[in-house]
């Protein structure tokens, strides 16, 4: 199986999507993110991933617009805030994040969390912007299957990407076997369980076999496994060691021992306690 930086997964509105991205949450400051930038491009990053509610869009935009990387071979993904959620409040705050971000368009708009008040009306936006080409691809964060089916009664778009909490200690296996049945791609967030997983002897283990930290085997095994991944660093260091994934191959035995470290571990909110609460 062979991986590069460059290796791209393809949405199913035939968009091509980076399946090693960046992830910007906690880096708020434009110094901060203008080094880790600076950094993710010199090793191959091109994918981008922030949120209105990371508050970093602004200095995120600046930081972009000075890496000198053109803008049609940058993947930009960004996700509506809670609080922004609903039709008009959907329509307003993405014109907000395209000016901040300073681009005419945005290759993908999440749904950061299913909120039951606003589930339908947001989506009609999000659809909106789709077919005014506004964004490429749109996508949801943290939906269970629950989220989808009840979504499909009225949505005209289905969407292409589920962003989810997944890692070696939180397998999601149903979610997984009914994305991948509808041709949802898989976006793992926290791909390293908030660090939890990275002293886990397997993984430690394994890494010795191959030179290679429990992380880059952890991230090695998202991307085996066919998920898009955006490891989140401020450190040029852990920048370039996230990025050096591509000399090594795990096994068939290797991957099946990963997938047994499941426990069901969550270090994020459950999205059906979010939806019913709407909201944080």
């Amino acid at each position: 199986m062979t991986f590069s930086i460059n290796n791209k997964i393809v949405l199913s509105n035939d968009v091509a999507m980076e399946q090693f991205g960046f992830g910007t949450y906690t880096l708020t400051e434009f110094d901060q993110l203008s080094r880790a930038i600076n950094a993710a491009i010199k090793v191959g990053y091109r994918a981008f991933d922030t949120a209105q509610f990371y508050h970093n869009e602004k200095p995120l935009g600046q930081a972009l617009k000075q890496c000198g990387v053109q803008r049609e071979k940058l993947f930009i993904t960004s996700k509506i805030d809670n609080s922004n959620q609903g039709y008009d409040k959907t329509l307003i705050s993405f014109e907000n994040t395209l000016n901040d971000l300073q681009l005419d368009y945005l290759d993908l708009f999440l749904v950061h969390w299913p909120l039951i008040d606003t589930f339908f009306d947001t989506w009609r936006a999000f659809e909106t912007l789709y077919e005014q080409k506004l964004v490429r691809a749109i996508g949801v964060c943290n939906f269970h299957i629950s989220h989808f089916e009840l979504l499909a009664k009225k949505a005209n778009i289905q969407p292409m990407i589920n962003q989810i909490e997944i890692h070696p200690y939180l397998t999601q296996v149903d979610l997984v076997k009914y994305l991948r049945k509808h041709n949802i791609a898989i976006e793992a967030w926290s791909p390293l369980g908030r660090n939890k997983v990275i002293s886990d002897p397997l993984l430690v283990e394994i890494g010795d076999k191959y030179h290679k930290s429990s992380s880059q085997i952890t991230l090695r095994w998202h991307l085996q496994n066919g998920y898009i991944v955006i490891p989140k660093s401020g450190h040029p260091d852990r920048i370039a060691e996230n990025a050096n994934l591509f000399d090594f191959e795990l096994t068939p035995k290797e991957m099946k021992q990963i997938n047994g470290l499941n426990k069901n571990l969550r270090t994020g909110d459950n999205p059906d306690e979010i939806f019913k609460n709407n909201g944080f």
